[in-house]
């Protein structure tokens, strides 16, 4: 992992110098949009509405537009306004940790101690782990200054940003003031159903099925030879890009990685029927029912590698 931003946790008198790494990641593949006639690929151009140009990053402002008048924000503007520039991760209070609602988590960040931090680092994760308390803490990152919480999970602290209060909304329903009867026995029931239920959660039991599917899909799609030379979907412009080989297609991986494999299984397959042929010959029946054998182990095989490749693609 990288860090992606280096500073210090300051709570009293202590200082503990630490970085921050992201905790989570997206295991989605990544889809682009295409022309459904042509494969072409769509690209999105910030096009101004008054000149009619595309317009480059570097000539481009934010604005906030209230509905009438719009207030133009230039990078000298929003670099007037206090921004990243503490590196502190500064303590406010410690609170009990179920006080914390789990609706306010937005991000989770790992924090590694400075080698010269260590014992601090423990002795803050064993304080907290001891009193079942959270650290509410503030600190600033990518230009934005933040609410977060501190906590202990396994042997790492780590840090949760969090929404600030007017950010949560309230859960205004007309039907939940509706005055509902439950009967003993209803409520009896629901609490059996409960405790039926009932296990420890393990989230490694579960797995996302749509990407799973659409893994197992594109290597369908693939092995039949339904697929687009990469090069092909780009237009002029782009061409270059994608000969230099800044673009990573995850199609042309894929399809590369199929390719390869059947030929492999190919060459496998001939050496040992050439050896088979030598020892002795073949009788009919077996003969028959060889092809369709070798057929459906060919298939499950491609079908297992190529979404273990496309898995390490991803982790890539």
């Amino acid at each position: 992992m990288r860090s992606i931003w280096k500073g210090a946790i300051s709570f009293g008198l202590v200082n503990v110098p630490v970085r921050l790494y992201s905790a989570t990641e997206d295991h989605d593949l990544s889809l682009h949009q295409v022309h459904d006639a042509d494969g072409g690929r769509i690209r999105y151009q910030r096009r101004c509405e008054v000149c009619g140009k595309v317009v480059d990053y570097a000539h481009i402002d934010k604005a906030y537009d209230d509905g009438n008048t719009t207030v133009v924000l230039t990078e000298d503007d929003l670099k007037s306004l206090p921004e990243e520039r503490s590196r502190e991760i500064e303590v406010v209070e410690f609170v009990p940790s179920a006080q914390v609602d789990p609706i306010m988590f937005d991000r989770s960040y790992f924090l590694e101690p400075d080698k010269t931090a260590v014992k601090a680092y423990a002795l803050l994760r064993r304080a907290l782990a001891d009193t079942d308390r959270t650290a509410i803490v503030q600190f600033s990152l990518r230009q934005k200054t933040r609410l977060g919480a501190l906590r202990v999970r396994d042997k790492v602290l780590m840090l949760q940003s969090l929404l600030w209060d007017d950010e949560v909304r309230e859960a205004g329903f007309p039907s939940l003031d509706e005055d509902v009867r439950v009967s003993a026995k209803e409520a009896e029931m629901a609490s059996s159903l409960v405790e039926n239920m009932s296990a420890d959660f393990a989230p490694e039991k579960f797995s996302d099925d749509y990407q799973a599917q659409l893994r197992e899909l594109i290597a369908a799609k693939l092995e039949q030879g339904d697929a687009l030379d990469t090069a092909a979907t780009f237009g002029e412009e782009d061409a270059g890009e994608a000969e230099g080989g800044q673009v990573v297609d995850l199609m042309d991986a894929l399809r590369r990685s199929v390719e390869e494999n059947r030929s492999r299984r190919r060459g496998s397959a001939a050496t040992k029927t050439s050896g088979a042929e030598k020892k002795a010959p073949a009788k009919k029946s077996s003969t028959k029912k060889a092809p369709a054998k070798k057929a459906a182990a060919k298939k499950s095989g491609t079908k297992k590698t190529t979404a273990k490749q496309s898995t390490a693609k991803k982790s890539a």
